[in-house]
């Protein structure tokens, strides 16, 4: 009897775990990530939080704060703020066998700049670095961006193929044009399929 009522309390736990996955996802490695299974598509979706980015100057509170957001109804991540800082750098890495083989993903930085932002006049530049070295770059003017609404920023595009393992590196930064910078916030960068 016992070994029925544990066998019972995995498959219920199994099932409610798959529902979680299939619904709002599932946080991994203390709240830095975050996995669900795309629901038209059923491929693997990461998105990657701020306390698991290697952001410039982030532990230092003259430049960065961190905010919680409400990811989800029931749940909080923390988001990076930009407080005034000359140098942005942003980098995540994520592990290519965690993503479904033969699909096509679009990578992409979850952000949004808030009053008062300034010092955006010079484009961010994304890259997008495969770990056979292909490497995407793209730059975004930020300065011609809405304010106060969550946007996309894409860094590239990715297909993993079967048995395929390394880490796709992925980042956002400026520091060439030298002007101080205020009012962004970093909810995370985000890995799903093309639509």
């Amino acid at each position: 009897m016992f070994h029925e009522i544990v066998a019972q309390e995995k498959a219920a736990t199994a099932g409610e775990l798959e529902d979680q996955v299939h619904g709002a996802g599932i946080y991994l490695a203390g709240k830095t990530k975050k996995y669900w299974v795309h629901e038209k598509t059923r491929c693997n979706c990461f998105m990657l939080f701020p306390r698991g980015l290697s952001i410039t100057w982030s532990e230092d509170p003259r430049y960065r704060s961190w905010h919680p957001l409400k990811e989800t109804s029931d749940s909080e991540i923390e988001a990076a703020s930009l407080l005034n800082v000359c140098w942005l750098e942003i980098h995540g890495k994520l592990e290519l066998s965690h993503l479904t083989p033969g699909v096509n993903y679009d990578v992409a930085f979850e952000v949004m700049l808030t009053e008062p932002a300034y010092g955006w006049t010079a484009p961010v530049n994304l890259r997008l670095k495969l770990p056979d070295r292909t490497v995407q770059e793209r730059k975004d003017k930020l300065q011609e961006r809405p304010r106060n609404q969550w946007m996309e920023l894409k860094a590239g595009e990715l297909k993993v193929l079967p048995g395929q393992e390394g880490e796709v590196e992925i980042s956002l930064f400026e520091y060439d044009g030298g002007q101080w910078k205020r009012g962004l916030l970093v909810k995370g960068i985000k890995v799903v399929p093309k639509e």
